[in-house]
């Protein structure tokens, strides 16, 4: 067993699970917890404790950003700010207890511009 082994945080019952839904959210997210370790810690807690409380920096998108598809099921997408003035931005969705990791972006995404 290699020292360096991570422990992963476990979660209460009533906290929810992230996951990442691509490839790119899993880079983004590592690139924004290099960049931004203490926002992105604070941004795992909220995520696993109220994915789905509107606040400044966490809110549903619109217009034709709103919804994801995903297999035959249809999710409202949602977008988290890990910082108030940062330009990075998380969009997610909640699928059961789940909360899926689509986009990370480090930079303010141009489709919201």
């Amino acid at each position: 067993m290699a020292k360096d082994d991570l422990v992963a945080r476990p979660t209460k019952k009533t906290e929810y699970t992230i996951r990442y839904a691509t490839a790119g959210a899993r880079r983004g997210w590592r690139d924004l917890v290099a960049t931004i370790r203490n926002p992105m810690a604070d941004t795992w807690d909220f995520l696993t404790g109220s994915p789905l409380e509107r606040t400044p920096t966490n809110y549903p998108l619109r217009g034709e950003l709103q919804f994801i598809q995903r297999g035959n099921a249809r999710h409202e997408r949602w977008q988290h700010k890990p910082t108030a003035q940062g330009d990075a931005r998380i969009w997610f969705y909640v699928d059961g207890g789940d909360v899926l990791i689509e986009q990370v972006h480090t930079h303010h995404p141009n489709a919201t511009k």
